[in-house]
C-alpha cells in the first residue's frame, strides 16, 4: 500500500514538472511572437509586457523611416537625373522626368507606410488639412531633411567628383540670372500652390475610392511643373530638395526663396482649400454611388 502511494506521489510530481516546463515553453514562444505586432497571441505573460513595444509606437517609428527612405531616394534618383557634362549628355525634358519618375517610384513605396510626403511644403499642407499633428508634421519634416541630405551624401560617395563640381554643385537650385528675387518668390510660390492643390484633390473626402494611380499623378504633376518653371528657379518646391544640395556644397546664396515660398504657399494653399473645396462624403450619397457603379459593371446582353 505504502509503494502504491509513493508510485503515485512520484507520478503526481512528473506531471507537475512536465505542465511547469510545457508553460515555460508557451512563455517564451509567445514572448518571441509578441516582437510581431500583427502577432494574434494576447500579451497574457509578465516576460511580455518588458518587449513588447506599442503598436502605435510602430507605425510613427514606420513612417519616420519611409520618409527618411523615401526622401533620401527622391533626392539621390533626382539629381542623379540632373547630371550634366560633355561626357554625359543630358537635356531639360530628360532632367524633369527623371524627377517625375523618382518621385512616382518613392510614392509607390511608401505611400501606404508613411502618405510619402517626401517634402516640407506637403507636410504643412497635410498639418493645415488635418491629415497629421504638429508632433508627426515636426517629425515628418527632420525625416525628410536627415533623408534628403544622405541622398545626396550618397552621391558624393558614388559619382566622380567632376559630375558633382560642376558651377555651384550639382542640383542646387537658383534662380536664373535675368529673373529677380521677387520673380523667383512668385514662381515657386505659384507652382507650389498647384501641387499642394492636386495633394489636397487627393485627399479630399469624395475623392477617398479613386488612389489606385496616386503615384503616376503626382510623378507626371511634378514632371509637369519642372518642365514649365525648372528654367526660371529650377522648380524645387521642396525645401528639403533644395536644403541638402545647397549644405553640401556650402552655397545659401538665395536659399531662403525655397524655404519661405513653398511653405508659405503650403500653408495659404491648404487652408483656403479646406475652407473652400473640401466637403464631406455624406453616407446617402456614398451608398448612391454605389450603385451607380454597380450598374455600370453590369454587361448589357
Amino acid at each position: 500500500m505504502i509503494d502504491e502511494v509513493v508510485r503515485h506521489e512520484c507520478v503526481g510530481q512528473r506531471k507537475r514538472e512536465r505542465e511547469r516546463v510545457r508553460v515555460s515553453v508557451t512563455e517564451r514562444v509567445v514572448c518571441i511572437l509578441n516582437f510581431w505586432p500583427n502577432t494574434s497571441f494576447p500579451a497574457r505573460f509578465s516576460c511580455c509586457k518588458v518587449f513588447k513595444m506599442k503598436g502605435s509606437t510602430l507605425d510613427k517609428i514606420s513612417a519616420f523611416l519611409g520618409e527618411l527612405i523615401g526622401t533620401g531616394m527622391l533626392v539621390f534618383l533626382g539629381c542623379m537625373g540632373c547630371v550634366k557634362t560633355d561626357l554625359f549628355v543630358n537635356n531639360h525634358l530628360q532632367m524633369v522626368l527623371n524627377f517625375g519618375f523618382a518621385v512616382m517610384i518613392a510614392i509607390q513605396c511608401f505611400g501606404c507606410v508613411s502618405g510619402a510626403h517626401l517634402n516640407p511644403a506637403v507636410t504643412v499642407a497635410a498639418y493645415i488639412y488635418e491629415l497629421v499633428n504638429l508632433q508627426m508634421a515636426l517629425a515628418y519634416v527632420v525625416a525628410q531633411l536627415l533623408g534628403a541630405f544622405i541622398g545626396y551624401g550618397l552621391l558624393k560617395v558614388l559619382l566622380p567628383a567632376e559630375t558633382i563640381d560642376v558651377g555651384y554643385g550639382l542640383c542646387v537650385t537658383l534662380p536664373h540670372s535675368t529673373v529677380t528675387a521677387g520673380q523667383a518668390f512668385g514662381i515657386e510660390f505659384v507652382i507650389t500652390a498647384i501641387l499642394v492643390i492636386v495633394c489636397c484633390g487627393v485627399w479630399d473626402p469624395r475623392n477617398s475610392k479613386f488612389h489606385d494611380s496616386v503615384a503616376i499623378r503626382f510623378g507626371l504633376a511634378i514632371a509637369c511643373l519642372a518642365c514649365a518653371a525648372g528654367p526660371f528657379t529650377g522648380a524645387s518646391m521642396n525645401p528639403a530638395r533644395s536644403f541638402a544640395p545647397a549644405l553640401w556644397n556650402s552655397h545659401f546664396a538665395s536659399n531662403w526663396i525655397y524655404w519661405l515660398a513653398p511653405l508659405s504657399s503650403a500653408a495659404v494653399t491648404a487652408y483656403a482649400y479646406k475652407v473652400v473645396f473640401r466637403r464631406e462624403v455624406v453616407e446617402a450619397e456614398v451608398i448612391s454611388n454605389e450603385k451607380l457603379r454597380h450598374l455600370e459593371d453590369v454587361q448589357l446582353s
